[in-house]
């Protein structure tokens, strides 16, 4: 049995509900943080998340039942990385996904820089041979290194890349010529930036259409817009707003069989539960797409 957490996700307290065995879901927390480069405070995002979620309602209206009664959601202890960093920290992140794979739990996975993402998706490339990657996002994240690190949240995106998985992003506002020349001369990364989003009602197909069957979704807090998302290490005006976002996920999770989902890089304000309550509506509200809309 795995170690679980004092805070349970919804605040699940029947073990019926959110028992190691017998639950669909598996939340695992990863607050990892080592090359943040402006606000920090990512490393407290996903208890946060976890324990705002108590005030998520079980019960969905859009979808008309209460989701964690029909698929079970545990909620495992944090992972601990002591003086772990960079390619140390990232096989802790892969092996401990990976268990959870082997087990048959559909991980979701609330993390603290976005770097977690790339041990995450190494273990799910193992098991889904023809993956591709949703990036939600405000940033592409393809810089081949920064500030002297190649496994900064910069480059998460890059290594992945380096996997020679597909990549479709949705949201990008801010990003070097050096990620905009990559981006126009790779045919394997598909970025949809806001602007055009505003201006194309024909987006959420073309996105959708270079993904393989299997997804894996990857949601920076920033991808959305600061005014319904203002905890975030690096935000950026004229983000994704939740209608919208909602109806992309909806449609992938339709279309598409989605293996998993992270969210990361919210980054708590004091005195403030928008960001985290959010986020953790978010993952619920995809969960309800994923297993019953």
């Amino acid at each position: 049995m795995k170690a679980t957490t004092d805070y349970h996700f919804l605040g699940l307290q029947d073990l019926s509900l959110h028992a190691y065995e017998s639950s669909k879901v598996v939340i695992q927390q990863i607050p990892y943080e080592h090359t943040s480069s402006y606000i920090t405070g990512s490393e407290d995002g996903p208890a946060a998340i976890v324990k705002a979620s108590e005030f998520v309602e079980c019960y969905d209206e859009e979808i008309d039942t209460e989701i964690s009664e029909r698929i079970g959601i545990n909620t495992v202890a944090p992972l601990v990385f002591g003086s772990l960093v960079n390619a140390d920290a990232l096989s802790l992140i892969e092996e401990a996904t990976a268990e959870l794979l082997k087990d048959g739990k559909f991980v979701v996975s609330f993390g603290a820089e976005h770097t977690a993402t790339y041990g995450i998706v190494k273990a799910f490339a193992k098991k889904y041979k023809n993956l591709s990657i949703l990036q939600l996002d405000a940033h592409s994240d393809l810089r081949q290194s920064y500030m002297g690190n190649k496994l900064s949240h910069a480059c998460v995106m890059a290594r992945i890349h380096d996997m020679g998985l597909t990549i479709c992003q949705a949201g990008v506002r801010a990003l070097s010529r050096e990620e905009a020349d990559l981006i126009k001369k790779s045919e394997d990364i598909n970025t949809f930036y806001a602007h055009q989003i505003r201006r194309n009602p024909l987006w959420m197909e073309e996105i959708i259409a270079p993904l393989s069957n299997d997804v894996y979704i990857t949601i920076d807090a920033d991808g959305f817009d600061p005014s319904i998302m203002p905890g975030v290490g690096t935000a950026e005006p004229n983000g994704l707003l939740w209608t919208e976002t909602l109806q992309l996920l909806r449609r992938v999770c339709k279309e598409r069989n989605v293996v998993g989902f992270d969210i990361v890089e919210c980054v708590p304000i004091k005195g403030s539960i928008i960001s985290e309550y959010t986020l953790a509506k978010l993952a619920y509200k995809l969960l309800g797409y994923r297993f019953i809309s």
